[in-house]
């Protein structure tokens, strides 16, 4: 079984992600989690500290070489694990981000979208960009821009696969926000979806 997690940064993915595959691990469940980064943090703080604003092309073709290594080896070790699978991020999040730079779909992702197994369940972790922006600064780690979190939330809203994913609110707190998600694999191991 795959569930994939998607959402703009600090809608707190990956905290949901290892939250949901230790409560599965707690209750003698197998659970594994896969990170399907793209090298976007690293390169935002290399290029904030070097004083530059890297070209968007040039940004997207880096992420979309790591992120497809990194989702072509998550579905291989998925396809090698008995139990659950939770994959922190998919090609949709390379997506939505070239929607959001006004950058074109392409065809290569949306075609290896297609021939890759389907996840059982997306999840999608909605956010309003000035929550989300407000979390990131909190944490000091990395930095995002106030129009770029809301060009990114609008980018997964345009998909074409948006309307099969299934939204989160991501606005409660991360015990609220994990309740659901334990629930909601309940019901699909039970029904085969995910409720809605």
């Amino acid at each position: 079984m795959i569930i994939v997690l998607t959402g703009i940064d600090g809608s707190g993915k990956s905290t949901a992600a290892r939250a949901l595959v230790a409560a599965v691990r707690a209750g003698g469940g197998r659970a594994m989690l896969v990170s399907n980064h793209a090298g976007r943090r690293v390169m935002s703080l290399a290029a904030a500290k070097l004083g530059v604003r890297l070209p968007d092309q040039l940004v997207d073709a880096v992420e979309t070489v790591l992120r497809v290594g990194n989702v072509l080896l998550s579905h291989l070790r998925a396809s090698r694990f008995d139990g659950l699978v939770v994959m922190d991020r998919h090609l949709h999040c390379q997506l939505a981000l070239r929607r959001a730079k006004g950058l074109p779909r392409g065809r290569f992702l949306p075609w290896l979208l297609a021939r890759l197994p389907q996840p059982n369940a997306i999840l999608h972790l909605d956010l309003d960009h000035a929550e989300a922006h407000r979390r990131i600064a909190a944490r000091g780690t990395d930095s995002e821009t106030l129009d770029d979190l809301a060009a990114f939330r609008s980018g997964y809203r345009e998909l074409p696969e948006f309307a099969g994913f299934v939204q989160i609110d991501a606005s409660r707190t991360a015990d609220e926000v994990t309740a659901d998600l334990d629930a909601g694999l309940v019901f699909l191991r039970l029904f085969g979806r995910w409720p809605a």
